[in-house]
C-alpha cells in the first residue's frame, strides 16, 4: 500500500474513494502540515499508486478494512483524526469503530455507513444498475474506464478546471482494464437489497455509531447527487448527535476538487479546537 506520510503531530489520515487516489487531497497537506499536524494519505489497494489485484475476491470491504488496519497499527498512530470520503467512509469507520482507543475525531464528508438503500442515486437503473450488471460493468467501467473519465468529470463543479489541472492524473493510474477492476467491482459491495454480500458489516457500521461519542465534523458539496446533501448529513447527525455541521461547500461528490483549501481550513479549526477543549 502506497502512502504519502508528511509533517510532525498528532495524525490526520485522508482517506479515498472509488476511482480516486491520494492525489484528490493534494491541496490538503500544506495546510494540515502547517498547522502542526502529520498527514498521512493512503492509497487504497487497487488505486493510486498501491498494488492492484486483478482477481475481484481481493476486494472485499472487510479485506479492504483490513488492509487499512494493517497499516495504521504498523504505524503505530495514536489520536487519530480521520477524514473519510465515498468508500472511505465505510472503510476508514470500519478501523475506528474496532480502534476507539487510537481515534481522536472524525471528519465525514459525501460517504454513507448503512446498509441500504445506500442512497436513491444507487435505486436507479440507470446509470447505476446497468453499469454495475455482469457483463456492462466490466466493459464500460473496465474496457472504457467510464468511472475514472466521464464520472469523476461530471461529478465536479468546475469541468474545465478538472481537465486541466486533474484528469490525467486519475488516469495515469489506471492506465489498463485490469488496473481499473476494482472500479466496477467495489460498487457491487452496495447494498441495494436483503441479500448484498455487505449487509452484515453494514449493519454493524450503523449500530456501532449509535454508541460512538468521537467528535465528528460534517461537510458536504452542494450538489452531491449521489449522497444527496439534504438527506445524508441528517442521517449522520441523529447517528451521532455530537457531530458539528453539516457545512456545505461548492462541490459535487468530488468536493475536494472545487473546494479543497476551504474544506482543509474548516479541518484544522475543528481539530485544533478539540485539542483546545482536551487540554483545558
Amino acid at each position: 500500500m502506497h502512502y504519502i506520510d508528511e509533517g510532525q503531530g498528532d495524525p490526520v489520515v485522508l482517506l479515498h474513494g472509488n476511482p480516486t487516489w491520494g492525489y484528490l487531497y493534494r491541496e490538503f497537506i500544506a495546510p494540515l502540515t502547517a498547522a502542526g499536524y502529520r498527514v498521512i494519505v493512503p492509497d487504497m489497494i487497487g488505486f493510486g499508486l498501491s498494488e492492484k489485484p486483478s482477481i475481484e475476491q481481493a476486494h472485499t470491504l472487510d479485506g479492504h478494512i483490513a488492509n487499512l488496519t494493517a497499516l495504521l497499527r504498523s504505524l503505530d498512530l495514536q489520536r487519530v483524526t480521520l477524514v473519510c470520503h465515498d468508500w472511505g467512509g465505510p472503510t476508514g469507520l470500519g478501523f475506528a469503530l474496532s480502534n476507539l482507543n487510537r481515534m481522536h475525531s472524525l471528519v465525514l464528508m459525501s460517504t454513507w455507513a448503512w446498509p441500504m438503500p445506500p442512497s436513491e442515486f444507487h435505486t436507479r437503473m440507470f446509470p447505476w444498475r446497468t453499469m454495475h450488471a455482469p457483463l456492462v460493468g466490466p466493459y464500460l467501467l473496465g474496457r472504457h474506464a467510464a468511472l475514472v473519465k466521464r464520472g469523476l468529470y461530471l461529478s465536479v463543479v468546475d469541468r474545465e478546471r478538472f481537465r486541466e489541472e486533474a484528469q490525467a492524473a486519475y488516469e495515469f493510474v489506471l492506465p489498463d482494464p485490469a488496473d481499473r477492476l476494482l472500479t466496477w467491482a467495489w460498487p457491487r459491495w452496495i447494498p441495494i437489497d436483503n441479500a448484498a454480500r455487505a449487509m452484515s458489516r453494514f449493519s454493524w457500521l450503523e449500530d456501532q455509531l449509535t454508541s460512538c461519542t468521537l467528535p465528528t465534523l460534517l461537510i458536504w458539496g452542494r450538489g452531491d447527487d449521489t449522497f444527496n446533501p439534504e438527506i445524508f448529513p441528517q442521517r449522520f447527525k441523529a447517528l451521532l448527535p455530537q457531530a458539528e455541521g453539516p457545512y456545505f461547500v461548492t462541490g459535487r461528490h468530488f468536493l475536494q476538487e472545487d473546494s479543497g483549501p476551504e474544506i482543509a481550513a474548516r479541518i484544522v479549526e475543528f481539530v485544533n479546537g478539540h485539542h483546545l477543549r482536551a487540554v483545558t
